[in-house]
């Protein structure tokens, strides 16, 4: 009964109260405190993990509002708690909470069988994307079925969970519930950084370094450290300072307290002075690619003169002369061809295209990269670095695949533009061309690097894109019962 419908709560206290329960829990406590006697330990943190987990993953599949905001805190934290306990099964945790949360999905669908969230443009593409990536199994070229194994296992259940997000929000106060959770998190991550820029890097994320020196190789360039925060690497650090800080910019629009309003300003600020800390170039530049987009969306004379002057400011910016580290890397984001590890992803990206070329399908998931020399070694891709989220699939997936891409972001920006101009209500229509906007500079961040594969974006990137439907059906919905509302006063 508890997997099919709302967990009662008060037909399980009546039981514990019974007879019939005094005496189950005296055999449960009796037979645990045995297994711990007998086996120490380890039989300790198996009565731990019974106790907690099972009401957990009870939780988890029954209400799915304590499951979305814990996967979201999950998916922003799981690389720094993998950081601090170097055994952390990370992978492993955030794929079991993934197929908790498509189990309870299952069993609620069960009783209501609305298929009303996949009829959507949004909805087919990513049907579209996942099937090509399970058929990828059956690519002759590929070296590998357990690269591919291991790589559908995350890319597939991440996909999963835009239909989860689909069905499950269904109010304007669970959005605002997340949202706010997304800022609080944001915040945390955003200090995390600063911490790190003036405290130094803790005594964990030390050992962590020491444990490869491609690692300090990696994030020590230039004479400083690039910070990380709480996430896997410098480019997930500011990726997301760079999202937070546009939804920041996007909820200004919609908030009337002028409290608020300054407190989404400080929040964006300081989102802004962790992305200068992460030292990532490429993430510079996706600020004002955000903000252009934003200022045409608004289509207002205020905001082209407001963009206008920022386009200036920003001008002026670039040329003055700053012995900062910081702002200078900044400064030549904006001239790539100064910077050496643009023009080796350059060569890179010249010399693989006649591969790409030559094999429309790729050459199957996970040949480069981590599984690539785990499963490949020895393979002409498996030393491949791509470098960018665009190349990995265009070498893995083929050119095929990239053009499936491609489309499948193309129709997300299309359906979120026009979802924004459908839309009344000026919270959710503020919601709305948040995640348009921070869509569209993933997709434009997904050149220089990786951004769509890194927790937590790998699935925030598909609740956005179920947030862009979601606003109008709530807006739709609302119209509707204020038009309902005048009929009747009207007879």
């Amino acid at each position: 009964m508890i997997l099919t419908k709302e967990f009662n709560s008060k037909t399980w206290a009546d039981w514990f109260y019974q007879p019939k329960g005094y005496i189950g829990l005296a055999l449960i406590g009796l037979i645990l405190t045995a297994a711990v006697v007998q086996f120490g330990t380890l039989a300790a943190i198996g009565v731990i993990m019974l106790v907690v987990g099972i009401p957990f993953a009870l939780a988890v599949i029954n209400y799915p509002a304590f499951g979305v905001i814990t996967l979201m805190v999950a998916a922003y934290l799981v690389m720094w708690l993998n950081r601090m306990l170097l055994s952390f099964p990370a992978g492993l945790i955030m794929d079991g909470m993934e197929v908790l949360m498509i189990i309870g999905f299952v069993l609620k669908h069960k009783y209501d069988r609305t298929w009303e969230f996949l009829k959507s443009p949004i909805s087919i593409m990513v049907l579209l994307w996942l099937t090509y990536n399970i058929l990828e199994v059956i690519n002759p070229v590929a070296d590998s079925k357990m690269a591919w194994l291991f790589t559908i296992r995350s890319l597939g259940v991440v996909c999963i969970t835009y239909f989860i997000f689909m069905y499950h929000i269904k109010t304007v106060s669970f959005i605002r519930l997340i949202i706010k959770a997304w800022l609080i998190l944001s915040v945390f991550a955003a200090l995390y950084t600063i911490l790190q820029e003036y405290h130094g890097f803790l005594a964990f994320e030390k050992a962590w370094l020491a444990t490869s020196w491609s690692n300090a190789d990696l994030y020590f360039i230039g004479g400083r450290w690039r910070r990380f925060s709480i996430f896997s690497d410098p480019v997930a650090a500011a990726y997301n300072m760079v999202i937070s800080t546009i939804l920041c910019l996007s909820l200004m629009f919609a908030v009337k307290s002028v409290v608020k309003k300054v407190m989404l300003a400080v929040i964006a600020m300081l989102c802004v002075v962790a992305l200068l800390y992460t030292g990532i170039r490429g993430a510079f530049v996706l600020l004002p690619a955000g903000l252009a987009l934003l200022f045409i969306l608004k289509l207002s004379k205020r905001s082209f003169v407001v963009g206008i002057i920022c386009v200036g400011l920003f001008g002026v910016f670039l040329k003055i002369p700053i012995h900062n580290t910081a702002i200078y890397r900044v400064q030549t984001a904006f001239f790539p061809s100064y910077d050496p590890s643009f023009n080796v992803r350059k060569y890179n990206q010249k010399r693989i295209q006649p591969y790409i070329q030559s094999h429309p399908f790729g050459g199957g998931l996970g040949a480069t990269g981590m599984w690539g020399q785990r499963f490949s070694k020895g393979s002409y891709l498996a030393s491949f670095p791509p470098d960018s989220g665009f190349m990995r699939v265009a070498v893995e997936e083929g050119w095929i695949g990239l053009v499936l891409l491609c489309s499948f972001l193309f129709v997300i920006l299309r359906q979120g533009i026009r979802n924004y101009f459908a839309i009344h209500d000026r919270e959710l229509k503020s919601y709305c061309l948040a995640v348009v906007l921070i869509i569209f500079v993933l997709s434009v961040g997904n050149y220089p690097q990786e951004a769509l594969v890194q927790f937590p974006i790998n699935i925030y990137f598909y609740l956005f894109a179920a947030l862009i439907n979601i606003t109008l059906k709530l807006d739709i919905e609302k119209r509707e019962q204020q038009q309902k509302i005048t009929t009747s006063y009207a007879l």
